[in-house]
């Protein structure tokens, strides 16, 4: 398989296969090395769900736990996304979850590694892997989780803190909303109110796959 190496202008895009599926990508992005991060990460952490899901969550990157075991959301953040998913009546099985960044990026404190928010150029040399599962998805719905992951797909100025919930237009599905990041409510002094919130935007979410 061909590598990339960094050189501040590359991008994963040449390491996408003429004629994808999920299960090449995954394959391809095992051996990527667009950015620095995979020096540092564990190993690539690609989306995970039904080539058939009809949503799409988009979170920043993997954390300690994804990097470990090589899944996207199998973490805390994940487990409360699980919870929520079930509060919203969400079938799990109709949903797909991915990263902006594919990579963990961290710094070492004492002996734990602490999550540090991935650059522009970092986001740029993956971005290509992310395009490519939303052109074999083709989600009827795709939710930005986080700041990250909403700047990164619905521009620089968009401001999850005064749309959440709210439908935005984008090319990249029929129906596009974002929210917080699950990871966000963990860290909340108000937790329950938090998470009651973030159901209400997964409502949203199943109302828009019922309509659909």
């Amino acid at each position: 398989m061909s590598q990339l190496s960094f050189d501040g202008d590359d991008t994963a895009e040449a390491l996408i296969p003429a004629r994808p599926s999920l299960k090449k990508l995954r394959e391809a992005a095992a051996g990527c090395k667009a950015c620095p991060l995979w020096e540092t990460g564990t190993q690539t952490v690609f989306g995970e769900g039904s080539a058939q899901a009809e949503v799409l969550f988009v979170g920043e990157q993997p954390g300690d736990r994804e990097d470990i075991e090589g899944r996207p959301f199998v973490g805390p953040a994940g487990k409360l996304l699980d919870e929520a998913l079930l509060e919203a009546r969400i079938d799990r099985s109709r949903v797909y979850v991915t990263n902006v960044v594919k990579h963990f990026k961290w710094k070492p404190q004492g002996k734990r590694r602490i999550h540090q928010k991935p650059n522009w150029r970092e986001i740029a040399a993956c971005r290509p892997w992310l395009d490519a599962e939303v052109a074999v998805l083709k989600p009827r719905v795709l939710v930005c989780l986080g700041a990250t992951a909403a700047q990164a797909l619905l521009g620089r100025d968009f401001r999850v803190s005064r749309q959440r919930g709210e439908l935005v237009d984008s090319p990249l599905a029929p129906n596009t909303i974002a929210t917080v990041h699950p990871s966000s409510i963990l860290r909340a002094e108000d937790r329950d109110v938090q998470f009651r919130e973030f159901v209400r935007d997964l409502e949203k979410v199943a109302g828009l796959i019922a309509a659909s």
